[in-house]
């Protein structure tokens, strides 16, 4: 157990604050509900975040809590159905009395959970969903989005791609089909329209949702040869498509760029070459450049990878800053109210232009509730060390320079983008 715990303070540790006269004042427990996939395909993501949490969580508290309260964890899983979902949801609310919810991977869930959240007033994290659709198109007092959402995402791949592929002429999708492939292919594409018009599409398919073979789909590619290929599905969809398309030798005609891959190296092993650009969903990685030397970070790694058998992956980190804006809102809720402990709308209150960090660059919570979240990303080469691929040529993009301005829409703010924009934003740059 040991092991597990060796988080340092930088990450975990809280501050035990009041003496006894407040304790009378303080829960005896601090309660919070996190909806992840614990079972089906999408639980390659929900099983590691939970594992995160248990340690940071176990860590915290051995490490007095937030503000002297230890936090006790209730998890949903959203593999059991939408309605099952929103009935838990709403139990653990109304019956369990929970303090917040962090909420949920799926952006489906995310959709319907926003406004029951604000319905019932309970404290929301969107802790991994990626549609930005959510707080552009509604506003809402308790639901806030502790990470990027998939215009950050999207525009630091295009990004990339640009800075260091362009030449490229043609590009070809392979997206899953539903909301999500269909959504981040409209969000990238606009993007790539405005800063280089000239490109040509050659090639668009969204095969089903957990399609088992993709043979039509890489032999039209082979056929097309597009310099580069784009997926944004994830799980068990993306790592099927790359296998079938290492095997077919489509991975040696063209770049891919895959901007959730970083949760699937592991699981890939050998099947991704070096030369494709793999992105992060944020700053996230195990071997984050400016992080790896960091004590407290290797720590968690190692422990993690003790814990698990596994290298933390994307759902680990944004997790992670949902505990961490938990905690930072709760002890800037604490401080203004003269070290006493808070009602829940003095936390809701501290929500807006919130800064915190998890296990990566810290993030802030704008007034409409979204988080400015960096986004890493790089291309992958082979090294001794590992045995699947990692990244190299690491560029790290500034969130509020790639986020949509607060008031706007992304469909229409992508738009006004100009290939100018390439060069506008710069970018930390590191090697493996």
């Amino acid at each position: 157990m040991n092991g597990k715990r060796i988080l340092a303070s930088a990450l975990t540790a809280a501050l035990a604050l009041g003496g006894s006269a407040l304790a009378a004042d303080k829960p005896a427990e601090l309660k919070v509900g996190i909806t992840a996939f614990l079972s089906g395909p999408a639980s390659v993501f929900g099983e590691p975040a939970k594992a995160a949490a248990d340690m940071i969580i176990a860590d915290l508290n051995a490490n007095g809590g937030i503000g002297g309260v230890p936090v006790t964890t209730y998890f949903v899983d959203e593999g059991a159905g939408g309605e099952a979902l929103l009935a838990e949801y709403r139990r653990l609310v109304q019956d369990v009395g929970v303090d917040a919810m962090f909420a949920s991977i799926s952006s489906g869930n995310c959709n319907k959970i926003a406004p029951l959240a604000e319905d019932l007033k309970i404290l929301n994290f969107m802790w991994d969903c990626g549609t930005q659709r959510i707080l552009e198109e509604s506003e809402y007092r308790y639901v806030y989005r502790t990470q990027a959402n998939a215009t950050p995402e999207m525009l630091a791949t295009v990004l990339y791609l640009l800075k260091t592929q362009p030449d490229f002429k043609t590009i070809a999708v392979v997206n899953q089909d539903y909301a999500w492939g269909r959504d981040s292919w409209d969000i990238f594409l606009t993007a790539l329209k405005a800063m280089k018009p000239d490109v040509e599409v050659v090639a668009e398919f969204f095969p089903k949702f957990g399609a088992p073979d993709f043979s039509t789909e890489i032999s039209r590619l082979q056929a097309l040869r597009p310099d580069v290929i784009l997926s944004t599905s994830w799980g068990g969809d993306l790592d099927t498509f790359v296998k079938q398309a290492a095997q077919r030798g489509l991975t040696n005609t063209s770049v891919f760029v895959l901007p959730l891959a970083e949760s699937s190296l592991q699981r890939l092993g050998s099947s991704l070459g070096a030369g494709h650009i793999v992105g992060g969903r944020g700053d996230h990685y195990f071997l984050h450049p400016e992080k790896r030397d960091d004590a407290a970070y290797t720590a968690f790694v190692e422990a993690f990878n003790e814990e698990t058998g596994a290298y933390p992956i994307y759902p680990v980190f944004h997790i992670s800053q949902a505990i961490a804006a938990l905690k930072a809102a709760y002890e800037k809720a604490i401080e203004a109210n003269g070290g006493e402990w808070p009602e829940r709308e003095m936390v809701v209150d501290a929500m807006e232009g919130l800064t915190f960090a998890g296990l990566g660059r810290s993030v802030t919570i704008r007034a409409d509730g979204q988080g400015i979240e960096d986004q890493l990303l790089g291309t992958t080469i082979v090294v001794d060390e590992y045995d699947f691929a990692v990244l190299d040529n690491m560029m790290i993009f500034d969130g509020d320079a790639i986020t949509t301005p607060l008031g706007q829409t992304s469909a229409d703010w992508l738009k006004t983008l100009t290939p100018e924009f390439v060069e506008s934003v710069p970018a930390d740059v590191f090697s493996h």
